[in-house]
């Protein structure tokens, strides 16, 4: 389940009502991963490292730059990479976040643009605790990492395990563990990630808590390159499944 309803506690909340044992994450961390400024605030005070930026209101936002270019724009809250601009220098603002026609709040966050790789690590909420699988490298096949890119055939490339010096591999490991703990996470989690590799800058982007599983999805790849086929990991989710999540 994507978006509104399916991963903002919505229809947690529903089978925990109903007393139905459900997979992922529960109300309060749904919510909580839906909520891009309320989140980032979460992870900042657990010691992750996230973009700066914030809210603004978007009749601003389509007018004039709230920030130094390149920066992005993206509803607060949704998901799948829904309503995301990207504004480099020498570019208008993002005159589409102000028509009728956008529809996702009357606040936007703006966030600078970091430069570099795109990466993603899966993890598993397992007993004795968080468990990083790896991470992959997405190279979108054009542009960037939009919804095109995340679901159409050939949309990207994916590299894993990514090539990264071992320092920036580990703490990404590390860094989404801290996350998925910090969010109230439970089952699996993906946090996303930018790597500047000129600065040396590894910044969280945000932490979904209902990654994909389709053919083209991120998690079902990592767990089988961590040797759990798709098979086995939906076994898992099923048996990890709980009421009062």
């Amino acid at each position: 389940l994507h978006g509104v309803w399916g991963e903002d506690g919505c229809v947690q909340g529903v089978l925990e009502t109903l007393a139905i044992p459900y997979t992922h994450s529960g109300v309060l961390s749904s919510a909580l991963a839906m909520d891009k400024n309320r989140s980032k605030a979460v992870l900042a005070a657990a010691g992750v490292v996230v973009p700066g930026g914030g809210l603004f209101d978007r009749a601003l936002v389509a007018t004039s730059h709230v920030i130094s270019a390149p920066y992005v724009v993206k509803p607060n809250a949704e998901g799948s990479s829904v309503g995301v601009y990207v504004v480099m220098p020498g570019e208008a603002p993002v005159a589409a976040v102000g028509e009728d026609s956008w529809t996702y709040g009357e606040l936007v966050m703006v966030e600078p643009f970091v430069a570099g790789k795109e990466l993603a690590v899966t993890v598993l909420g397992e007993a004795d605790g968080p468990r990083a699988l790896t991470i992959t490298d997405i190279t979108p096949t054009k542009g960037f990492y939009d919804y095109e890119a995340k679901y159409a055939k050939g949309g990207s490339v994916h590299v894993l395990p990514a090539e990264l010096p071992q320092h920036v591999f580990d703490k990404a490991l590390r860094q989404a563990e801290l996350a998925h703990t910090a969010m109230g996470c439970r089952g699996v989690s993906r946090s996303d990630f930018r790597y500047d590799d000129v600065n040396d800058l590894l910044v969280l982007l945000e932490v979904n808590t209902q990654p994909g599983m389709t053919p083209t999805s991120l998690a079902p790849e990592q767990a089988a390159h961590a040797g759990m086929d798709y098979r086995s990991l939906v076994r898992w989710l099923v048996e990890d499944a709980s009421c009062r999540r």
